[in-house]
């Protein structure tokens, strides 16, 4: 007999009404985040610019070249901090929504998954803030002609940190790709082995995509994608080994 979804289906209607509710209570709780952190919104800027304004030469300053920059920028960055501390919450709706319909090793499987997809994002973020923004900041400030002010706008400088961060937190699923392309079958651990030199080309090819045009920052996103891949298949073949194990009717349970 095969193995059936725990939960019973409901009607389209259910299902649609169980959806709005669930996008209502995670923007809720982006929106609770949101007004707590608000207050602070200067100071969550500060933070987030300093690793700029440490480099910065003596008597040089950040700027707002918009007349409305200096309310607008904290705010959008608030926003999306809100939005990046409520993301555990959120994909707990998502996952609330999706598991009636997922059979038991589908679960078993999913839930670390999902927390360890949350905890390699931040880790990503992370990693761009206190390892990536300092040398690539580093180099900028140090390039530039002796007898040009540098002085960034506040905005300019948002936009530039967030790619960052997005980029580095979506590297560092890489893992998470790997282990969901194994165990669904689309591939294997030795497959992805044989294809290594091609995806060491890919992750420097996408880290010129996804970074500054300078080799520090490009570098420092293609190799830990590098190493996050090699991980994933360490984790693939773990997986692989234990499907083999439970498929095996030898094996006791």
């Amino acid at each position: 007999m095969s193995e059936e979804p725990e939960d019973q289906p409901l009607p389209l209607v259910a299902h649609l009404t169980e959806l709005r509710d669930r996008l209502l209570r995670a923007l809720l709780a982006v929106l609770i985040v949101f007004i707590g952190l608000f207050p602070f919104a200067n100071e969550i800027y500060s933070f987030v610019s300093e690793p700029l304004r440490a480099l910065l030469p003596a008597g040089a300053t950040m700027i707002a070249t918009d007349v409305a920059s200096p309310f607008l920028t904290p705010f959008k960055l608030t926003l999306v901090a809100a939005v990046f501390i409520a993301i555990p919450y959120v994909l707990y709706q998502a996952w609330s929504f999706i598991a009636p319909g997922m059979y038991r090793h589908e679960k078993r499987l999913a839930i670390p998954l999902l927390a360890s997809s949350v905890a390699l994002f931040y880790a990503g973020a992370a990693f761009a803030y206190y390892v990536v923004f300092p040398l690539v900041f580093g180099f900028f400030t140090s390039v530039g002609p002796e007898d040009i002010a540098m002085m960034t706008d506040i905005n300019s400088y948002l936009n530039f940190v967030l790619k960052l961060f997005f980029a580095f937190g979506l590297a560092f699923e890489i893992p998470i790709a790997v282990v969901i392309m194994i165990w669904a079958g689309i591939t294997t651990p030795d497959d992805l082995t044989r294809k290594r030199p091609y995806v060491i080309v890919g992750c420097f090819v996408f880290g010129m995509l996804l970074t500054p045009p300078d080799v520090i920052s490009q570098a420092l996103l293609a190799v830990p994608m590098w190493l996050l891949f090699e991980l994933g298949i360490v984790f693939g073949r773990i997986i692989m080994r234990r499907k083999a194990a439970s498929a095996d009717p030898a094996d006791p349970k």
